[in-house]
C-alpha cells in the first residue's frame, strides 16, 4: 500500500458559539483507514455532536455541531505518520 500523505491541510477557523464548524483535510489516496481526528488531544468519534465523513474518497471532514466555549482548542487530523492541526 503506498504511503498516504496530506495534500491539503486544515485551516484555522473562527466561529460563534452555537454555530457549526467544518474542518477539511485532503489526502493523497482514497479509502485510507488509519485516520484520526482529535480536539485538544482527545480522540473524536462520529456522533450527534461530531460528524466525521469522507467526500470524494480523499477529503476527510469533521463537523462540530453547535460549538461551545469548551470546543476552543486545537483540532488535529492524523493519517499514518502525518498530522495537520488548526
Amino acid at each position: 500500500e503506498p504511503d498516504v500523505t496530506i495534500v491539503s491541510g486544515l485551516k484555522d477557523m473562527v466561529v460563534f458559539e452555537g454555530d457549526d464548524v467544518t474542518f477539511r483535510c485532503q489526502v493523497s489516496h482514497e479509502d485510507v483507514r488509519d485516520v484520526e481526528w482529535k480536539l485538544q488531544d482527545v480522540a473524536l468519534q462520529n456522533n450527534e455532536m461530531n460528524e466525521i465523513s469522507v467526500e470524494k474518497g480523499k477529503i476527510h471532514t469533521l463537523t462540530l455541531r453547535k460549538v461551545t466555549e469548551q470546543d476552543i482548542g486545537t483540532i488535529t487530523f492524523r493519517v499514518g505518520p502525518h498530522t495537520s492541526t488548526a
